[in-house]
């Protein structure tokens, strides 16, 4: 029997001061990767398919050719993290807050879908979202 291949998604952060981002993260419940971590990039297992790349600015400006943004002031991107239940999403949420996140936006409840939002240390902002199992079969 052969392994079946499962994509994954590697998010690479820039961070400010990476011992801060690994405490914040370790905070959120996410997983530390020593294997793939050095003192300049820190990797965070999210779920069994996604990774969080914490990468300094110096070591995340030999990936890129562009500047580094400072995400407190634009925004290029939001990373959206799913949960299985409302419950999940404050949980993850007010975690974020006691590390030191701040919100982003304003929770939304549309009764089928609830998210909060929350900036991490270096402005990045992430969205918990929950939806209704029944509500998005009604959708497909």
């Amino acid at each position: 029997m052969t392994a079946t291949y499962q994509k994954m998604i590697f998010v690479s952060l820039p961070v400010t001061d990476l011992e801060a981002s690994k405490k914040f993260y370790a905070a959120l419940g996410f997983a530390p990767n020593a294997q793939f971590s050095d003192e300049n990039t820190a990797t965070f297992q999210i779920t069994d398919a996604i990774v969080a790349m914490l990468h300094t600015r110096q070591r995340y400006s030999e990936f890129t050719k562009k500047e580094i943004s400072d995400a407190t002031k634009t925004s290029q991107m939001m990373l959206g993290l799913s949960a299985e239940t409302r419950g999940e999403v404050d949980d993850v949420v007010e975690k974020a807050f006691a590390a030191g996140a701040t919100p982003a936006a304003e929770t939304q409840d549309h009764g089928f879908m609830y998210n909060r939002s929350f900036d991490d240390l270096d402005g990045h902002t992430w969205e918990v979202v929950w939806m209704d199992p029944a509500a998005e079969q009604a959708q497909g």
